[in-house]
Protein backbone atom coordinates (compact mmCIF):
# COMPACT_ATOMS: atom_id res chain seq x y z
CA UNK A 1 0.00 0.00 0.00
CA UNK A 2 1.80 3.13 -1.22
CA UNK A 3 0.64 6.13 0.79
CA UNK A 4 1.06 9.89 0.36
CA UNK A 5 0.39 12.03 3.44
CA UNK A 6 -0.53 15.71 3.15
CA UNK A 7 -0.02 17.93 6.19
CA UNK A 8 2.73 19.56 8.24
CA UNK A 9 1.32 19.74 11.77
CA UNK A 10 1.42 17.59 14.88
CA UNK A 11 -1.32 15.18 13.79
CA UNK A 12 0.24 14.77 10.34
CA UNK A 13 3.61 14.07 11.97
CA UNK A 14 2.02 11.43 14.19
CA UNK A 15 0.30 9.85 11.19
CA UNK A 16 3.65 9.69 9.36
CA UNK A 17 5.16 7.97 12.41
CA UNK A 18 2.37 5.34 12.39
CA UNK A 19 2.62 4.84 8.62
CA UNK A 20 6.37 4.31 8.77
CA UNK A 21 5.85 1.44 11.22
CA UNK A 22 4.25 -0.70 8.50
CA UNK A 23 5.54 0.79 5.24
CA UNK A 24 8.99 0.77 3.68
CA UNK A 25 8.18 4.01 1.86
CA UNK A 26 6.06 6.93 3.06
CA UNK A 27 5.60 10.00 0.86
CA UNK A 28 4.99 13.20 2.80
CA UNK A 29 3.95 16.63 1.54
CA UNK A 30 4.63 19.56 3.86
CA UNK A 31 3.97 23.24 3.26
CA UNK A 32 7.08 24.63 4.95
CA UNK A 33 10.54 24.31 3.39
CA UNK A 34 12.16 24.29 6.84
CA UNK A 35 10.16 21.17 7.81
CA UNK A 36 11.26 19.43 4.60
CA UNK A 37 14.89 20.20 5.43
CA UNK A 38 14.72 19.29 9.12
CA UNK A 39 12.96 15.96 8.51
CA UNK A 40 15.38 15.02 5.73
CA UNK A 41 18.47 15.99 7.72
CA UNK A 42 17.61 15.06 11.30
CA UNK A 43 14.38 13.03 11.32
CA UNK A 44 12.50 15.64 13.36
CA UNK A 45 9.76 18.12 12.43
CA UNK A 46 11.32 21.42 13.54
CA UNK A 47 7.97 23.19 13.98
CA UNK A 48 5.51 20.59 15.30
CA UNK A 49 5.83 17.61 17.63
CA UNK A 50 9.54 18.35 17.83
CA UNK A 51 10.41 15.38 20.04
CA UNK A 52 8.94 12.80 17.65
CA UNK A 53 11.77 10.85 15.96
CA UNK A 54 10.92 9.71 12.45
CA UNK A 55 12.40 6.97 10.27
CA UNK A 56 14.12 9.16 7.66
CA UNK A 57 15.24 6.19 5.57
CA UNK A 58 11.58 5.36 4.94
CA UNK A 59 10.25 8.89 4.37
CA UNK A 60 10.34 10.93 1.17
CA UNK A 61 9.37 14.49 2.14
CA UNK A 62 8.69 17.33 -0.30
CA UNK A 63 6.91 20.67 -0.64
CA UNK A 64 5.85 19.71 -4.18
CA UNK A 65 2.24 18.47 -4.05
CA UNK A 66 2.18 17.08 -7.60
CA UNK A 67 5.39 15.13 -7.02
CA UNK A 68 4.06 13.52 -3.85
CA UNK A 69 0.69 12.71 -5.46
CA UNK A 70 2.37 10.81 -8.27
CA UNK A 71 4.18 8.55 -5.78
CA UNK A 72 1.18 6.77 -4.30
CA UNK A 73 -2.30 5.40 -4.99
CA UNK A 74 -3.54 6.18 -1.46
CA UNK A 75 -3.67 9.81 -0.35
CA UNK A 76 -4.08 10.69 3.31
CA UNK A 77 -5.29 14.20 4.16
CA UNK A 78 -4.12 15.68 7.46
CA UNK A 79 -4.18 19.41 6.72
CA UNK A 80 -6.45 21.77 8.70
CA UNK A 81 -9.84 21.79 7.01
CA UNK A 82 -9.67 25.57 6.49
CA UNK A 83 -6.59 25.07 4.27
CA UNK A 84 -7.68 21.98 2.32
CA UNK A 85 -8.96 23.94 -0.66
CA UNK A 86 -5.77 26.03 -0.85
CA UNK A 87 -3.53 22.96 -0.50
CA UNK A 88 -4.78 21.56 -3.79
CA UNK A 89 -5.16 24.91 -5.52
CA UNK A 90 -4.02 24.67 -9.12
CA UNK A 91 -4.25 20.87 -9.32
CA UNK A 92 -6.21 19.37 -12.18
CA UNK A 93 -9.64 18.01 -11.23
CA UNK A 94 -8.40 14.58 -12.38
CA UNK A 95 -5.43 14.66 -9.99
CA UNK A 96 -7.03 12.04 -7.74
CA UNK A 97 -8.29 9.72 -10.47
CA UNK A 98 -7.84 6.05 -9.48
CA UNK A 99 -6.63 7.05 -6.01
CA UNK A 100 -8.10 6.28 -2.61
CA UNK A 101 -8.62 9.25 -0.28
CA UNK A 102 -8.23 8.77 3.48
CA UNK A 103 -9.21 11.70 5.64
CA UNK A 104 -7.69 12.19 9.08
CA UNK A 105 -9.08 15.74 9.18
CA UNK A 106 -11.38 16.39 12.13
CA UNK A 107 -12.91 19.48 10.64
CA UNK A 108 -15.24 20.81 7.97
CA UNK A 109 -14.29 22.71 4.82
CA UNK A 110 -15.50 26.20 5.78
CA UNK A 111 -15.58 27.58 2.24
CA UNK A 112 -18.26 25.05 1.23
CA UNK A 113 -19.66 23.81 4.60
CA UNK A 114 -18.81 20.24 3.55
CA UNK A 115 -17.19 17.33 5.30
CA UNK A 116 -14.08 16.14 3.48
CA UNK A 117 -15.81 13.13 1.87
CA UNK A 118 -18.42 15.35 0.21
CA UNK A 119 -15.85 17.99 -0.77
CA UNK A 120 -13.57 15.44 -2.47
CA UNK A 121 -16.51 13.86 -4.24
CA UNK A 122 -17.89 17.15 -5.56
CA UNK A 123 -14.59 18.90 -6.35
CA UNK A 124 -12.47 16.01 -7.61
CA UNK A 125 -14.97 13.28 -8.47
CA UNK A 126 -13.70 10.78 -5.88
CA UNK A 127 -16.58 8.40 -5.17
CA UNK A 128 -17.35 7.33 -1.61
CA UNK A 129 -16.23 3.80 -2.53
CA UNK A 130 -12.72 5.22 -2.89
CA UNK A 131 -12.81 7.21 0.35
CA UNK A 132 -12.27 6.48 4.02
CA UNK A 133 -11.93 8.37 7.28
CA UNK A 134 -9.67 7.50 10.20
CA UNK A 135 -10.65 8.89 13.59
CA UNK A 136 -10.99 8.24 17.30
CA UNK A 137 -9.52 9.50 20.57
CA UNK A 138 -5.98 10.20 19.44
CA UNK A 139 -3.78 13.07 20.54
CA UNK A 140 -0.63 13.35 18.46
CA UNK A 141 1.52 13.82 21.55
CA UNK A 142 0.53 10.39 22.91
CA UNK A 143 1.10 8.65 19.58
CA UNK A 144 4.56 10.24 19.44
CA UNK A 145 5.20 8.75 22.89
CA UNK A 146 3.91 5.38 21.63
CA UNK A 147 1.05 5.28 24.13
CA UNK A 148 -1.70 2.79 23.32
CA UNK A 149 -4.31 4.35 21.00
CA UNK A 150 -7.50 3.03 19.39
CA UNK A 151 -8.58 4.25 15.96
CA UNK A 152 -11.54 3.47 13.71
CA UNK A 153 -11.46 3.42 9.91
CA UNK A 154 -14.80 4.28 8.32
CA UNK A 155 -15.67 3.55 4.69
CA UNK A 156 -18.59 2.38 2.60
CA UNK A 157 -16.09 0.05 0.93
CA UNK A 158 -15.39 -2.81 3.43
CA UNK A 159 -12.29 -3.97 1.54
CA UNK A 160 -10.77 -0.48 1.60
CA UNK A 161 -11.57 -0.06 5.30
CA UNK A 162 -9.95 -3.41 6.08
CA UNK A 163 -6.84 -2.60 4.03
CA UNK A 164 -6.31 0.75 5.75
CA UNK A 165 -7.05 -0.74 9.16
CA UNK A 166 -4.41 -3.44 8.63
CA UNK A 167 -1.85 -0.93 7.39
CA UNK A 168 -2.27 1.38 10.38
CA UNK A 169 -2.33 -1.28 13.08
CA UNK A 170 0.96 -1.42 14.97
CA UNK A 171 2.48 -1.97 18.42
CA UNK A 172 0.77 1.06 19.95
CA UNK A 173 -2.21 1.60 17.60
CA UNK A 174 -5.21 -0.75 17.49
CA UNK A 175 -7.66 -0.31 14.63
CA UNK A 176 -11.13 -1.47 13.72
CA UNK A 177 -13.53 -0.73 10.87
CA UNK A 178 -16.93 0.85 10.37
CA UNK A 179 -19.20 1.68 7.43
CA UNK A 180 -20.26 5.02 8.94
CA UNK A 181 -17.90 7.33 7.05
CA UNK A 182 -20.15 10.41 7.17
CA UNK A 183 -21.22 9.91 10.78
CA UNK A 184 -17.61 9.56 11.87
CA UNK A 185 -16.64 12.71 9.96
CA UNK A 186 -19.50 14.80 11.33
CA UNK A 187 -18.85 13.44 14.83
CA UNK A 188 -15.21 14.49 14.56
CA UNK A 189 -16.29 17.95 13.49
CA UNK A 190 -18.84 18.41 16.26
CA UNK A 191 -16.77 17.15 19.19
CA UNK A 192 -14.44 20.10 18.65
CA UNK A 193 -17.32 22.52 19.23
CA UNK A 194 -18.19 20.84 22.51
CA UNK A 195 -14.54 20.80 23.57
CA UNK A 196 -14.61 24.55 23.03
CA UNK A 197 -17.68 24.72 25.27
CA UNK A 198 -15.87 22.72 27.97
CA UNK A 199 -12.90 25.06 27.73
CA UNK A 200 -15.13 28.14 27.95
CA UNK A 201 -16.68 26.72 31.12
CA UNK A 202 -13.25 26.02 32.58
CA UNK A 203 -12.16 29.56 31.80
CA UNK A 204 -15.28 30.93 33.49
CA UNK A 205 -14.51 29.00 36.66
CA UNK A 206 -16.92 26.07 36.37
CA UNK A 207 -15.63 22.82 37.87
CA UNK A 208 -15.42 19.23 36.66
CA UNK A 209 -18.86 18.43 38.09
CA UNK A 210 -20.62 20.89 35.78
CA UNK A 211 -18.44 20.07 32.78
CA UNK A 212 -19.31 16.37 33.17
CA UNK A 213 -22.99 17.27 32.84
CA UNK A 214 -22.18 19.49 29.85
CA UNK A 215 -20.41 16.63 28.06
CA UNK A 216 -23.25 14.24 28.88
CA UNK A 217 -25.61 16.64 27.15
CA UNK A 218 -23.13 17.12 24.33
CA UNK A 219 -23.06 13.46 23.27
CA UNK A 220 -26.86 13.51 23.17
CA UNK A 221 -26.77 16.58 20.91
CA UNK A 222 -24.22 14.94 18.62
CA UNK A 223 -26.34 11.79 18.40
CA UNK A 224 -29.46 13.73 17.47
CA UNK A 225 -27.60 15.76 14.86
CA UNK A 226 -25.97 12.69 13.26
CA UNK A 227 -29.30 10.87 13.08
CA UNK A 228 -30.68 13.73 11.00
CA UNK A 229 -27.69 14.62 8.84
CA UNK A 230 -26.56 11.02 8.14
CA UNK A 231 -28.82 8.26 9.51
CA UNK A 232 -27.11 4.92 10.25
CA UNK A 233 -28.80 1.89 11.79
CA UNK A 234 -25.59 0.35 13.16
CA UNK A 235 -24.15 3.48 14.79
CA UNK A 236 -23.28 3.17 18.48
CA UNK A 237 -22.79 6.72 19.72
CA UNK A 238 -21.12 5.38 22.88
CA UNK A 239 -18.27 3.74 20.97
CA UNK A 240 -14.76 5.18 21.10
CA UNK A 241 -14.85 6.90 17.71
CA UNK A 242 -17.76 9.11 18.87
CA UNK A 243 -17.94 9.31 22.68
CA UNK A 244 -14.27 8.50 23.24
CA UNK A 245 -13.15 11.21 20.81
CA UNK A 246 -15.45 13.72 22.48
CA UNK A 247 -14.13 12.86 25.95
CA UNK A 248 -10.45 13.10 25.10
CA UNK A 249 -10.94 16.41 23.28
CA UNK A 250 -13.06 17.91 26.04
CA UNK A 251 -10.83 16.88 28.96
CA UNK A 252 -7.23 16.50 27.78
CA UNK A 253 -4.48 19.03 28.37
CA UNK A 254 -3.37 18.36 24.78
CA UNK A 255 -6.67 19.56 23.30
CA UNK A 256 -6.22 22.75 21.29
CA UNK A 257 -10.00 23.27 21.13
CA UNK A 258 -10.38 23.07 24.90
CA UNK A 259 -7.40 25.43 25.25
CA UNK A 260 -8.91 27.90 22.79
CA UNK A 261 -12.24 27.78 24.63
CA UNK A 262 -10.56 28.28 27.98
CA UNK A 263 -8.88 31.40 26.66
CA UNK A 264 -12.23 32.76 25.49
CA UNK A 265 -13.81 31.97 28.86
CA UNK A 266 -10.93 33.71 30.61
CA UNK A 267 -11.58 36.92 28.69
CA UNK A 268 -9.43 36.72 25.58
CA UNK A 269 -10.87 38.15 22.38
CA UNK A 270 -11.18 35.74 19.45
CA UNK A 271 -8.34 37.50 17.61
CA UNK A 272 -6.05 37.44 20.66
CA UNK A 273 -6.69 33.75 21.31
CA UNK A 274 -5.97 32.88 17.68
CA UNK A 275 -2.73 34.87 17.70
CA UNK A 276 -1.49 33.20 20.88
CA UNK A 277 -2.15 29.65 19.67
CA UNK A 278 0.40 28.13 17.30
CA UNK A 279 -2.08 25.58 15.94
CA UNK A 280 -5.56 25.73 14.41
CA UNK A 281 -8.58 25.15 16.66
CA UNK A 282 -10.89 23.34 14.23
CA UNK A 283 -13.91 24.00 16.47
CA UNK A 284 -13.84 27.71 15.62
CA UNK A 285 -14.56 27.07 11.93
CA UNK A 286 -16.79 24.08 12.69
CA UNK A 287 -19.09 26.18 14.85
CA UNK A 288 -20.05 28.47 11.97
CA UNK A 289 -20.42 25.64 9.45
CA UNK A 290 -22.53 23.43 11.72
CA UNK A 291 -24.74 26.41 12.57
CA UNK A 292 -25.31 26.96 8.85
CA UNK A 293 -26.01 23.27 8.15
CA UNK A 294 -28.39 23.07 11.10
CA UNK A 295 -30.58 25.79 9.63
CA UNK A 296 -31.63 23.10 7.14
CA UNK A 297 -31.91 20.03 9.37
CA UNK A 298 -33.09 21.85 12.54
CA UNK A 299 -31.56 19.55 15.17
CA UNK A 300 -31.74 20.59 18.83
CA UNK A 301 -28.12 21.57 19.66
CA UNK A 302 -28.37 24.31 22.33
CA UNK A 303 -24.75 23.95 23.53
CA UNK A 304 -23.39 24.25 19.98
CA UNK A 305 -25.74 27.20 19.38
CA UNK A 306 -24.39 28.94 22.49
CA UNK A 307 -20.79 28.44 21.33
CA UNK A 308 -21.68 29.91 17.93
CA UNK A 309 -23.22 33.01 19.51
CA UNK A 310 -20.16 33.52 21.72
CA UNK A 311 -17.71 33.15 18.82
CA UNK A 312 -19.58 34.93 16.03
CA UNK A 313 -22.21 37.18 17.61
CA UNK A 314 -20.05 38.42 20.46
CA UNK A 315 -22.51 37.44 23.19
CA UNK A 316 -21.34 37.07 26.79
CA UNK A 317 -19.78 33.67 27.51
CA UNK A 318 -20.78 34.02 31.15
CA UNK A 319 -24.41 34.75 30.29
CA UNK A 320 -24.64 32.00 27.65
CA UNK A 321 -23.36 29.36 30.06
CA UNK A 322 -25.62 30.62 32.86
CA UNK A 323 -28.65 30.24 30.58
CA UNK A 324 -27.53 26.75 29.55
CA UNK A 325 -27.04 25.66 33.16
CA UNK A 326 -30.59 26.67 34.02
CA UNK A 327 -31.88 24.19 31.43
CA UNK A 328 -29.69 21.22 32.34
Amino acid sequence: MKIAIFGSGSWATAIVKIASENHDEVFWWVREKEIEQSVSQSGFNCLYLRDCKLETRKIKVSTNAEEILQMANNVMLVVPSAFLEKTFEGLDTNAFKSKNIISAIKGIVPQTNQIVADFMQDRYGVSLNHQAVISGPSHAEEIAAQRLTYLTVGSQNPALAKQISTNFNCRYVCTKTSSDIKGIEFGGVMKNIYALAAGICKGLGYGDNFIAVLITRAISEIDGFLNLVSPCENRDINSSVYLGDLLVTAYSQHSRNRTFGQMIGSGYSIASAQLEMSMIAEGYYASKSINSINKEIKSAIPIADAVYRILYNGTSAKEEMRLLSENF
